[in-house]
Order: structure tokens, then sequence, then C-alpha cells
């Protein structure tokens, strides 16, 4: 990207994951903010004429502002490089292995996080058994929003019965009780931590709907898990390559204090929604919503 501040913005939002919907409002957020900061803007739907919309759009920066897969996977960010449009938040690369749990895991692991015991299980072998002792935890390997997740609990009377619309090979991980913890990276900045507390599985209407969960920040949590999660979130960031904005989101077990912390996953492009995690925590560290995305848009490059 140029010294100069870009004029012109696209932002792209919607696309075709199972997280559309979250998408357009993360989108429109993002956009409202944008102009509020002197930018020309353009709102994307991105279909398949991505390529030929931003192409006549004529951005200095492509905004990301999807979610899921193909947005979220570095196939957009593919196009992006391809056509040489700056981008927001991570490359194709850091993007393509977050996206996939399995993987991820294994980079931190190697990096010395800590990550809860699983594999990668057929959705038939799942239906027919249990694939590990309960309690475990059933989701795809490369969705978001803890969309198509399910809980097996202790005790239950038989594995988990998953649905056509699941995945033929699915991610089956120990189920790791206690607290919902994250944290926000701002490029090299660990934000804070936040606890995120929700009437039972915190699932994706917990996270997008009003009222959904209640979020407390900063968390109240021991001085040493506080510098763990900002520790953990910062290294699992670099782990991956990540750039720009990504979150990190780990569980607490208080009753065995520092070896109860497990990292869950990263998001490489968290919501930005009213109720989002991100800017909620980058407000708390004193950093408006508008200057957040002003912030992004001067981060922008193409080779991520």
């Amino acid at each position: 990207m140029s010294s100069r501040t870009p004029a012109r913005i696209a932002v792209l939002m919607g696309g075709r994951s199972a997280e559309r919907e979250v998408s357009l409002v993360s989108g429109r957020e993002c956009a409202a903010a944008l102009r509020q900061e002197g930018f020309a803007v353009v709102e994307i739907d991105a279909g398949d004429d991505l390529a030929s919309a931003l192409r006549a759009a004529e951005p200095d920066v492509a905004f990301n502002a999807l979610h899921g897969r193909w947005g979220e996977d570095g196939c957009v960010q593919g196009i992006l490089e391809w056509l040489e449009v700056p981008y927001t938040h991570s490359g194709v690369l850091a993007s393509a292995l977050a996206m996939d749990k399995n993987c991820a895991k294994a980079i931190f692991a190697a990096a010395g996080l800590p990550v809860p015991a699983g594999r990668l299980v057929c959705r038939d072998e799942v239906r027919g058994h249990h694939p590990m002792p309960p309690p475990y935890v059933v989701k795809p390997n490369n969705e978001g929003s803890s969309v198509g997740v399910y809980l097996v609990l202790e005790g239950a009377n038989g594995p988990a019965q998953l649905g056509d619309d699941m995945p033929e090979v699915v991610l089956v991980e120990e189920y790791v009780a206690g607290r919902e913890l994250t944290t926000t990276v701002m490029g090299e900045r660990a934000l804070g931590v936040t606890d995120i507390i929700a009437d039972g599985w915190y699932d994706y209407h917990a996270k997008y709907a009003p009222g959904g969960s209640r979020h407390v920040v900063p968390a109240a949590v021991p001085p040493e898990i506080e510098a763990a999660c900002l520790d953990h979130a910062l290294r699992a960031h670099r782990a991956l390559g990540c750039r720009g904005l990504s979150r990190t989101d780990f569980r607490w077990d208080e009753r065995r204090g520092l070896a109860g912390l497990i990292l869950l996953e990263i998001n490489t492009q968290p919501g930005m929604t009213p109720t989002s995690l991100a800017p909620e925590q980058a407000a708390h560290a004193g950093i408006p919503f508008g200057a957040l995305v002003r912030w992004m848009v001067e981060d922008a490059s193409c080779s991520r």
C-alpha cells in the first residue's frame, strides 16, 4: 500500500458461507464507520463475480468483512493477491491454516501452546459409536462461529447423531470444562482478556443475538491467567503468520489453575457486529471502532 491514506475502500461482505448473515452485519458496521472516518466506501456482496466487481470498483484497499469458508480460508485472499489489491487481515497461508482447525492445532502444539486432545473422524464413525470417552465435542474442521457444534456429555446414552449437513470428516475433541475467555491481537499487541458468560453452550445464537451472552472486560481472572492469555494469543498469531486483527479463544478450568487454560482456536477475521468481542475489547483498550477500522485499512497490504 502506498504511504498516502487510501481514499476508496471496497468492503467485502456476505459471501456464500454458513456465516453469511453475520458477515453482512459486520460489513455494514465497518462500511458505516469507514465513511465516518472520511473514506469513500463501496459495499460488495462477494459472489462468483467478485473479481469483476473489484475491477469495476477500483478500490485502494479491500476491507475483508467476510466470515467462514471461502472468505476466511485463503480463497478470497488469493483473488486479492492475484488482482494486486491491498487487503486487511491475514494472508492466504495463515487464513487457510487457521480455518483448518486440526492443522492449526498441530502448529500451536509444536509452538508449545496447550490445545485439547482430538482427531479427525469420519462422520459415520461418530454416528456409530463414541470416538472417545465422553464428554467430547464434534464440529466441522473448517467452519467458525460455533456452526455445527455437537456436545456429547458424560453419561450420554449414545454418540452424536450428526445431521446430513455435517461434512464427511469431522473434528472430535475432548470437552474442556470451565470459563470462556478470549483475547484479541491487533498487529503485535494483545489487547486484553474478555470473560464470556452465556446460559449453556456458547453457540451461534449466544455469539450474535442481542443478550445472548454477557461479556466481562477485563475478565476477573488471576494475573497469571491474564498474562498467559495475552502471551498465548500473541504466540498463536505469530505461529500461523497472522496479520492485522485476530482473536484467540480459550477455555479455563479454574480448579486447575494455569494448567487448566487451553487454547481452542484462532479467528483470523473476528466478527465486527454490535455484539462482537474484538471491537469491544479494542474500545476497552482505548481504541474506538472508527479508529480500529482506520488502523486496519492503513495496515492493509498485498503478499500478507
